[in-house]
C-alpha cells in the first residue's frame, strides 16, 4: 500500500512539474509583442490614409529608417 501511494505521489509531482514548466513562454511573449507593434503600425497607416501631404511621406520614411536600425541591432 505504501508503494502505491508513493507511485501516485511521484506521478502527481511529474504532472505538476509539467504544468509549471515555463519553456516556450518567451516565444509567446515575443509573438504577442510583434503582433502589438504590427497592430499599432496598421493603425498609423490607416489613420494616414486620407492624409495627402508630404508629411506622411516623411513620417513613413522616418519609420522605415527606425525599423531598419532596430532590425540591424538584432543578434541571433
Amino acid at each position: 500500500m505504501h508503494g502505491l501511494i508513493g507511485l501516485a505521489h511521484a506521478r502527481l509531482q511529474h504532472v505538476g512539474a509539467r504544468l509549471l514548466d515555463s519553456r516556450g513562454q518567451g516565444t509567446v511573449e515575443y509573438v504577442a509583442l510583434i503582433l502589438l507593434v504590427a497592430l499599432v503600425m496598421a493603425g498609423v497607416v490607416a489613420s494616414m490614409k486620407g492624409f495627402r501631404t508630404d508629411e506622411g511621406q516623411e513620417l513613413g520614411d522616418a519609420l522605415i529608417v527606425k525599423i531598419k536600425q532596430a532590425v540591424a541591432k538584432v543578434v541571433f
